[in-house]
């Protein structure tokens, strides 16, 4: 199953860094795992989950990135922005 993208109208999105989960189908290794130091990898059940924070700029890389290695996106979620805490 592949994801699809919406096309985003790049005035209508900020430059600020975001914490981001991505989650991939399968169990990633070591090697796959090298394209993406900025992220830390957790298994979860079948699927592998990246989270970082990213701006919009290495969101969309890491995305390009997963799609070049042929991996199967499952979910990309919005955490919460950098800085910012839950309940404030």
């Amino acid at each position: 199953m592949r994801a699809r993208l919406a096309v985003l109208d790049p005035g209508d999105m900020d430059q600020e860094s975001v914490l981001y989960a991505i989650r991939i189908n399968g169990h990633l290794g070591a090697m796959v795992l090298c394209a993406f130091p900025e992220m830390a990898a957790q298994r979860r059940g079948e699927d592998t989950v990246l989270t970082g924070v990213l701006d919009r700029s290495a969101l969309f890389g890491v995305l390009a990135e997963i799609e070049a290695l042929g991996l199967d996106l499952v979910e990309v979620r919005q955490l919460e922005s950098h800085g910012e805490r839950p309940g404030m």
